[in-house]
């Protein structure tokens, strides 16, 4: 038995109709439909499987800040890195 063509999703006013079950059966995932690049650009980074940081909020001198920010991207972890390495040698009071 041949497919019947499917209902145009938009009506005659340019309104989108209200989808039925049908419908939804006929959508498949973005990964088939979208091209690369716009799949490339929509991608998210999911959790990370074992946390290594704490998403905390501080209070910093505002050169401090600046002056990490001016070394460009990736300035939370040089700024985390400095803080590492200053407890190294030192006992937080």
């Amino acid at each position: 038995m041949p497919r019947s063509k499917p209902n145009p999703l938009i009506d005659a006013e340019g309104e989108v109709r209200e989808l039925t079950a049908e419908d939804f059966k006929r959508f498949r995932p973005a990964r088939e439909v979208l091209p690369l690049l716009l799949r490339t650009k929509l991608r998210v980074r999911g959790p990370q499987k074992t946390p290594t940081k704490e998403r905390v909020t501080i209070r910093l001198s505002r050169d401090v800040v600046q002056r990490f920010r001016a070394t460009g991207d990736g300035w939370q972890t040089r700024l985390d890195e400095a803080l590492q390495e200053w407890l190294k040698s030192h006992v937080p009071a």
